[in-house]
């Protein structure tokens, strides 16, 4: 089952009200998103990345994950 970036940016949306997203790619599996929330202040990069792949509720897990490849950056706002 595909899953499309509205669904991403929705899922993130829950975990993290007040970020910035943005969520681009069209193919079903592989896509790109930019998470900027003040949450992420003091964590390294890893926790945020963590963070944010949590949001997502095992939608990449193993190989019938519906979300083949995402490319994330994450960062707290200037």
């Amino acid at each position: 089952m595909a899953i499309d970036a509205e669904e991403i940016e929705r899922l993130i949306r829950a975990a993290f009200p007040d970020a910035q997203i943005r969520v681009e790619g069209d193919d079903g599996a592989h896509f790109a998103a930019l998470v900027i929330d003040e949450s992420f202040r003091g964590m390294n990069r890893v926790q945020q990345q963590r963070a944010v792949y949590a949001a997502l509720k095992g939608k990449m897990d193993g190989p019938n994950g519906e979300l083949h490849a995402l490319a994330l950056t994450t960062k707290a706002p200037d």
